[in-house]
């Protein structure tokens, strides 16, 4: 792959595509990852307004560093980058009391991770709507197509997604080459949703490199007598995970009426 070339491509397709909208630019979540980083800059190389918005809910210190960081280092750079943060801790904290109880831990550690997530596509349309800016969003290929990890109406509530046909792996290759913070660049990927610092390798039970294999090798039709036992167990992961998300990544079911019944 090109990666220059690719970064390029990306960003004049960003232009047009607020230009034809119209729109005068974008709006970004930044959470001290390397996609919102990535897309947060293949905006700016746009010479639009770019919004960058850092939102943290309980936030790991780290990640917080991480997020301004960036956001100082993409203002340096580009005179069209501003910074806004908005904290939604006490919202988060205030909408997690109003809601009942559930018994399984699990399922309601999982259903508060999803309403950050959807807490932040709230706030980012917030700002997009008073500027009439563009969401962009920040899924990778591997996230939206492959395994589905990301929050419904969350993070996956976008009006575009610059980067949704690179893989992680291409991700930081893109990043290395348009000389993006090195923190952001050795930092373990993580959603940001737990409070804690956990990695999404952690989540998942398998690293990006070994989804993009699976992935590929589950399109390919290759037979699999030969795969090791760590080979198959990530493509059971990758499977696992690709079919109880599917509903992330086909349009939403639409209950069509007969003509006999009109």
């Amino acid at each position: 792959m090109k990666y220059l070339a690719v970064a390029d491509f990306i960003s004049a397709w960003l232009k047009d595509y607020a230009i034809a909208s119209p729109s005068p630019g974008f709006v970004i979540g930044i959470s001290g990852g390397i996609d919102s980083a990535l897309t947060s800059t293949l905006c700016a190389r746009t010479g639009l307004p770019v919004v960058c918005v850092e939102m943290p809910i309980h936030q790991d210190p780290a990640q917080v560093s991480r997020a301004q960081h960036h956001i100082a280092w993409l203002q340096e750079r580009y005179a069209n980058v501003s910074g806004a943060r908005t904290d939604l801790t006490e919202t988060f904290d205030v909408m997690a009391a109003a809601l009942p109880y559930c018994n399984s831990e699990q399922a309601q550690f999982l259903a508060l991770a999803n309403l950050r997530a959807r807490l932040r596509m709230s706030c980012l349309y917030y700002y997009a709507g008073i500027k009439s800016l563009l969401v962009a969003g920040t899924g990778n290929k591997i996230e939206d197509f492959g395994i589905g990890f990301y929050t419904k109406y969350g993070d996956g509530g976008v009006d575009i997604s610059p980067i949704a046909d690179l893989t992680k792996s291409e991700v930081f290759a893109v990043s290395t080459q348009l000389g993006l913070n090195r923190e952001i660049l050795e930092a373990k990927p993580t959603d940001g949703l737990w409070g804690d610092n956990r990695s999404d390798e952690d989540q998942i039970g398998a690293s990006y490199p070994e989804l993009e294999w699976a992935m590929e090798f589950d399109a390919s039709g290759s037979p699999e007598r030969e795969l090791s036992n760590r080979q198959q167990e990530v493509l059971a992961i990758f499977r696992r995970r690709n079919k109880a998300n599917r509903h992330k990544m086909e349009p939403i079911p639409v209950c069509l009426i007969p003509s006999n019944l009109r």
